[in-house]
C-alpha cells in the first residue's frame, strides 16, 4: 500500500472527492437543490461559482445534489448486478447440466434486446422511482456479469484444487465461495469499475430521455437535459455534468486497474 502508483493516487483522490461530496451534499452545497437564487444562465461569479441554470438555480448546488443521486443509483445498481450475476454465473458453472442451460438461455434471451430499449419499455409501464431504477438497471446489467462470471468459473471449476475440494465432499456453496470466488476476484474487480461507469452513463441517459430521475431530484443527466438549449447561445451549463461524468469515469478506471494489478500480483505471490 506504500507503493501506490501516481495514476492510482490520482484516481483515488478524484474518486474519493466525488464520493465524499455525494455523502455530504447537504452540508457542502451552498443552496438547496430547487432554490431559485438568480437570473437565467448567469455566468460564473463569486456568488455562483458555476453560474446558474435554465431557471435561475445555482448550478454548483445542482451538480452536488445531482452527483449524490447519480452515484447512489449507480453504486446500488452495480452491487445488485454483481451479486445477482456472479451468484448465478458461479452456480451455472459449478452445477452444470440443465441448470446451466436454463440460466444461459434465459440470459441470452434478455441480452437479445438492447439494454436501453428494454429499460425504456419497462420504465414506461412502471412508476419511475429510485428503487425501481436500481432494480431495473441492476437486473438488466446482471446478464453481462453472469456471462463473465460463468466464463471465469468454468475455467476454475476444472482445476485440481476444485476437484480436490469436491472429492473431500465439500458442498457446492463451499466450493463457490471458498475456491472459485477468491480466484475470480481479479477480473470481477476490473469489470466492476467498468460496470459502475456504465451505470452512471445509463442513469444519465435515462434521465436525459425523461424516464430516469424525476424532478425535484437532480442528477447529471437531468441537468444536461435542462440546460441543453443554452449551448446554442454559448452557455456551457450543460457541459459541467459531462465533465463530471468523464473525470469520474477516468478516476474509477484508474483505481480498478490498480486493484486488478494488485490482486493479480498477490495471487501470484501466494501461488509461488
Amino acid at each position: 500500500m506504500t507503493r501506490i502508483p501516481l495514476s492510482a493516487l490520482i484516481g483515488l483522490f478524484f474518486t474519493g472527492v466525488y464520493f465524499f461530496t455525494a455523502v455530504f451534499a447537504g452540508l457542502i452545497a451552498p443552496y438547496g437543490v430547487a432554490d431559485i437564487v438568480g437570473g437565467v444562465w448567469e455566468p460564473a461569479s463569486s456568488q455562483f461559482l458555476l453560474g446558474t441554470d435554465s431557471i435561475g438555480r445555482d448550478l454548483l448546488s445542482r451538480m452536488i445534489y445531482g452527483g449524490r443521486t447519480t452515484i447512489l443509483i449507480a453504486t446500488a445498481a452495480t452491487l445488485l448486478s454483481f451479486v445477482t450475476g456472479s451468484l448465478l454465473g458461479f452456480t451455472a458453472a459449478v452445477v452444470g447440466g440443465w441448470v446451466d442451460q436454463l440460466l444461459s438461455r434465459g440470459v441470452d434471451l434478455v441480452m437479445a434486446i438492447p439494454t436501453l430499449i428494454f429499460a425504456l419499455i419497462v420504465l414506461s409501464v412502471m412508476p419511475v422511482s429510485i428503487p425501481v431504477l436500481i432494480l431495473v438497471m441492476g437486473l438488466l446489467d446482471a446478464t453481462r456479469v453472469f456471462r463473465l462470471s460463468r466464463a471465469v468459473a468454468v475455467d476454475i471449476a476444472v482445476m485440481d484444487f476444485v476437484e480436490a475440494a469436491r472429492l473431500r465432499g465439500e458442498a457446492r456453496g463451499w466450493v463457490i465461495f471458498h475456491e472459485i470466488l477468491p480466484n475470480a476476484l481479479s477480473p470481477l474487480v476490473a469489470e466492476m469499475g467498468l460496470r459502475f461507469i456504465f451505470m452512471v452513463l445509463f442513469i444519465s441517459t435515462l434521465s436525459f430521455l425523461g424516464l430516469g430521475v424525476q424532478p425535484p431530484l437532480a442528477d447529471w443527466g437531468g441537468i444536461v437535459k435542462e440546460n441543453k438549449d443554452g449551448i446554442v447561445y454559448g452557455v456551457g451549463a450543460a457541459l459541467a455534468p459531462a465533465v463530471a461524468i468523464a473525470t469520474l469515469a477516468i478516476s474509477v478506471n484508474l483505481v480498478a486497474d490498480w486493484v486488478l494489478n494488485r490482486t493479480t500480483s498477490l495471487k501470484g505471490g501466494r501461488n509461488g
